[in-house]
């Protein structure tokens, strides 16, 4: 799995922070996942249920609601009904880049802002909630005392989980104002809820009338023993592999297979999204991804172009090495080759003059590790030897390329 950083704007003009957690592969379809009140992307519970999801094939989008952890703005101008707002800029954010979302997470008060957000989003074919209340002026039981403070005096500062917050009774009113069990029965989307018997926080009578509330297809998973936060990794595991699962059956029609069929003998590639330099690559049976790194403008999900010929050079120095030690009855100890590439003018490249090279040119930077307790005569053999590996003869020879397009189909 991969995380890469994934930034939008939200509702209200501001930047706010979000991480896009990928499979390996090619992924299923792409879930939104919304964090707890007052908590952020990067809670354990946050990172655990995405890395979960990406570990079997989706990718998943999580950021940070207005004024919390990375993203721009200011908590205290936030509502229920903005967090619905920065869901929906999210999903259109990632319906930009190419990677429509199907399915909704949302955990706590996100489960009850996936709820809402839903019947905005009409491409989502799913939705799951983790520990979600019924009543999202639930919320405002964490307050305490504080509550009287902010509806007498328009605003205060409260303590949430340890930490300070500006809260105005803007929030307050636009809790009491939302009606979550109406947004359920009105859903007309398969819905999946999962809660703790024993969640201290929020308790199980919240996933009861949620489900009653919803019509079929419906689903009630118990998380036996978990708490509110999912503080146990398998809780958390193991409630991220039920809804991915589940929300396999609602997925759109699969595509083709993303991956391309190699030729006999040789490899193929195929380009996998809008990102313009992301591929999926087949060798024979082998799957894997290319892509450049970061500062190319890639998002660094796999070797580059002139990675894969030092992987190529490397792997061949070693086979013949491996396989010419073995014929003399050498120990070669822990063998490993390293290269590098880079370009050169020739005449600041020794092997290049020698062969009579001009102007800019390709260098490959070879470093052959043996025991160190090798005889000087073997070890100059062993630098000769990797001279007259086949792909190393390739890379110094004229190769030609011939290229044509296909035939289409008829």
């Amino acid at each position: 799995m991969r995380s890469d950083r994934f930034d939008f704007q939200g509702h209200g003009g501001d930047a706010l922070a979000g991480r896009l957690d990928l499979p390996d592969g090619p992924p299923l379809g792409f879930a939104l996942f919304a964090h707890c009140f007052s908590c952020s992307k990067d809670l354990h519970a946050s990172r655990r249920v995405a890395a979960a999801l990406a570990a079997r094939g989706w990718g998943v989008l999580r950021f940070d609601f207005t004024g919390l952890g990375g993203s721009g703005g200011d908590f205290a101008n936030t509502s229920f009904s903005s967090n619905v707002a920065d869901l929906v800029a999210a999903a259109e954010a990632m319906a930009e880049a190419g990677r429509p979302v199907s399915l909704l997470v949302g955990h706590s008060l996100g489960g009850a802002a996936v709820l809402a957000a839903a019947g905005r989003l009409p491409q989502v074919a799913a939705v799951a909630t983790l520990a979600a209340p019924s009543d999202v002026a639930h919320v405002l039981g964490q307050l305490g005392s504080d509550l009287e403070t902010v509806e007498r005096e328009g605003e205060a500062q409260v303590t949430l989980a340890g930490r300070p917050f500006r809260l105005r009774r803007d929030f307050v009113e636009d809790a009491r104002e939302q009606r979550l069990t109406q947004a359920v029965r009105e859903l007309r989307r398969p819905l999946m809820i999962l809660h703790s018997p024993t969640d201290a926080l929020v308790g199980v009578d919240h996933a009861r009338r949620l489900y009653e509330s919803a019509r079929h297809p419906k689903s009630f998973v118990s998380l036996d023993g978990a708490s509110h936060l999912l503080d146990d990794p398998a809780d958390a595991d193991f409630a991220a592999g039920v809804v991915a699962a589940w929300a396999g059956r609602y997925l759109p029609a699969p595509a083709a297979d993303p991956w391309p069929v190699s030729p006999p003998g040789g490899a193929a590639v195929r380009a996998l999204d809008p990102a313009p330099f992301r591929l999926a690559v087949a060798a024979g049976a082998h799957r894997m991804l290319a892509d450049e790194p970061e500062a190319q403008g890639g998002a660094d999900a796999g070797p580059s172009p002139y990675d894969f010929l030092a992987i190529a050079l490397a792997a061949c120095t070693a086979m013949t090495l491996r396989l010419y030690a073995a014929r003399k009855g050498w120990d070669l100890g822990a063998l490993e080759v390293s290269v590098t590439h880079d370009k050169v003018h020739a005449d600041d490249c020794a092997a290049c003059v020698d062969q009579g090279l001009e102007g800019r040119v390709d260098r490959f930077t070879r470093v052959i590790e043996v025991a160190p307790d090798l005889p000087e005569e073997v070890r100059a053999r062993l630098v000769e030897i990797a001279g007259k590996c086949p792909v190393h003869r390739t890379l110094e020879a004229r190769a030609a390329v011939e290229t044509r397009l296909a035939f289409p189909e008829r």
